[in-house]
């Protein structure tokens, strides 16, 4: 622990510091010697440091959701040169490369709280040792023994022995079971935070070993800090417990208001926005036009969820523009093709329905009767005097009987052709 102290060193002092400021105006507040006091001034500074870092969470989610699109491209690239892993390195970074994309983005914020981590545990460390640190003096590190949080002292273990909590004025009974329900929560925390990342925020419709191991992780990290969590100071589970929770909260918010492309939270935040659009008929947030203007740019290459938002604009007579409004559509209804090309003016004409063959029989049967009905009309109203002469007798011609008999005999009329000489 002293590696790791000497190392933070140079951030010890500015952490105590901003405690010390935090534990002035709380202590007037409720006593200086209170575990209310000690407790908000810690829960101050994560507040603090975590609204210093809202910049690296921005690049965060920037950098996953770059990674995300790209893990079509890394399965392929993956089984392309399986079988080749330095090639396949040189792809990935020339991946990376052309796209401006940094993995290690998206630990940007943990990463940059380490160094605040380790100086506040070095802090409560030394208290719990007795020994002064940074701008925290005597006085001060009497008055840090004497808080505790739930009676629990500021500066005490899991695994403290029995002796060293009755030394600091509490008991061992206390102090584990108020340890073991901050562990509890400040694992559930972050379980419940990777979660909602995975089950709300991830394009459902990419399958990537991407995707899998931050299922693994929803499951690694909270037993991490079940184990790591019964060796930190009662100071550091109020940390992290609070740096937990901030993170959970910070991240409802980015699902609720800009989520992933493709995922279920874009889809409910699209149902939301068509909502508030037909409802008032323009785009009223800024955030939201940056989305609109998102979804318009990108044509023929929206999701699923996207084409239907913009075919119930079009179906409630709106249009959404290029600069992220939207206006009323002259036109009844402009429906969007399924490859992204919207279609405005006359509908579509719909196919005929196709007819099974017993209808089509029956409608047959019935236009050949109206046909016969309608020859057997025209016939009866015809005029005697209007019938041709061909029809009466001609003279010379034979009788009806033989007439009938040829024809009956199946013989052809006109001159026949004559028999061939048989061949004897």
């Amino acid at each position: 622990m002293d590696t790791i102290a000497s190392l933070f060193s140079f951030i010890t002092t500015p952490v105590s510091w901003v405690i010390v400021q935090f534990h002035s105006v709380y202590g007037a507040i409720f006593g200086p010697d209170t575990g209310w006091a000690w407790g908000l001034s810690i829960v101050s500074l994560v507040i603090l440091i975590r609204i210093c870092l809202i910049p690296l969470f921005v690049k965060q989610i920037k950098a996953t959701r770059a990674m995300q699109t790209l893990q079509p491209e890394m399965k392929k690239i993956q089984e392309r040169y399986k079988n080749d892993k330095q090639r396949q390195s040189e792809e990935m970074m020339k991946l990376y490369k052309e796209t401006g994309t940094n993995p290690l983005s998206s630990c940007l914020p943990i990463l940059a709280q380490s160094p605040f981590f380790f100086a506040l545990y070095h802090v409560l460390n030394s208290i719990a040792s007795n020994d002064t640190i940074g701008v925290i003096n005597t006085s001060l590190l009497e008055s840090a023994q004497k808080a505790h949080i739930v009676g629990a002292p500021l500066a005490v273990k899991f695994t403290d022995s029995a002796s060293k909590v009755e030394a600091l004025g509490a008991s061992l009974t206390d102090v584990r079971v108020v340890t073991a329900i901050m562990i509890v929560l400040m694992s559930a925390s972050q379980f419940f935070t990777q979660r909602q990342l995975m089950t709300k925020n991830v394009d459902t419709t990419v399958k990537t070993p991407f995707m899998q191991q931050q299922k693994m992780l929803m499951y690694v990290f909270p037993v991490m800090f079940a184990v790591f969590g019964i060796n930190f100071p009662v100071g550091v589970l109020v940390y992290w417990l609070t740096t937990n929770v901030w993170t959970m909260g910070q991240q409802m918010y980015v699902i609720h208001n800009n989520p992933t492309p493709g995922s279920k939270a874009q889809a409910s935040y699209l149902e939301r926005l068509h909502k508030h659009v037909t409802t008032h008929g323009k785009v009223s947030r800024r955030r939201d036009k940056v989305i609109v203007k998102a979804i318009v740019a990108k044509g023929r290459d929206r999701n699923e969820f996207e084409r239907k938002f913009i075919n119930g604009l079009s179906k409630a007579g709106l249009a959404a523009q290029t600069d992220g409004t939207v206006i009323k559509s002259d036109t009844a209804a402009a429906v969007e093709a399924e490859d992204g090309t919207p279609t405005t003016g006359t509908p579509k004409r719909q196919q005929p329905k196709r007819q099974t063959k017993a209808q089509r029989q029956s409608a047959a049967a019935k236009a050949a009767e109206e046909s016969e009905q309608k020859t057997s009309l025209t016939k009866s109203d015809e005029p005697e005097d209007a019938k041709p002469a061909a029809a009466a007798k001609k003279p010379g011609a034979k009788s009806g009987s033989g007439t009938r008999s040829k024809a009956q005999s199946g013989q052809r009329k006109g001159p026949q052709r004559p028999k061939s000489p048989s061949k004897k």
